[in-house]
């Protein structure tokens, strides 16, 4: 484990390393995540596909509308919302998303959020990729935001920056806990 003051690159080689190695619990995380989202009363959420290590969450199609995000560069950075199943180009990153002319749905129609991230923590920080993708689309954003990640890969504290948006909610193979402070 690194020490606490690590900056943000050194914990993300940390996380890759430690996620190569572990099984996929997909299955597992996806199960309590079903659970979750219909006690929550969900219906529309922004999911995404899966880069390898990452938990897979397509095995929720068949209960809720998915959606999945399109990275765009220009003219700013920002991340744009289409049904799920459009998905089928291969993004810079290697994840498939929807083609640039794929219909998009607006994000105030959305009830929960499942947010990849390589590690989070107990107060739902997210270590993400480093685009900040997500920390530009999800402010104000009022629905529920789950982080989705690896038990293994929940830790007591990341660092964090003020700009961060952070999870409500984690979900791992073990189980969804609320995040906070």
């Amino acid at each position: 484990m690194l020490r606490p003051d690590a900056s943000k690159a050194e914990w993300r080689e940390w996380a890759l390393a430690v996620r190569k190695d572990l099984p996929d619990h997909s299955q597992a995380l996806t199960e309590h995540l079903r659970a979750f989202l219909r006690q929550q009363g969900a219906r529309r959420v922004l999911a995404y596909h899966a880069l390898g290590g990452e938990p897979d969450v397509s095995g929720l199609q068949s209960d809720f509308e998915l959606l999945t995000t399109r990275t765009r560069f220009k003219p700013e950075r920002h991340l744009t919302l289409h049904p799920y199943e459009t998905a089928t180009e291969v993004s810079r990153a290697g994840y498939l998303q929807p083609p640039k002319d794929a219909p998009q749905v607006a994000l105030d129609t959305v009830d929960a959020v499942l947010l990849p991230g390589l590690a989070y923590d107990l107060r739902g920080v997210r270590l993400g990729y480093g685009g900040g993708f997500y920390d530009r689309l999800l402010p104000g954003f009022a629905g529920l935001k789950i982080g989705v990640v690896y038990a293994p890969l929940l830790l007591s504290a990341l660092p964090g920056e003020a700009h961060d948006v952070r999870a409500d909610w984690v979900a791992t193979e073990r189980g969804v806990v609320a995040s906070g402070d």
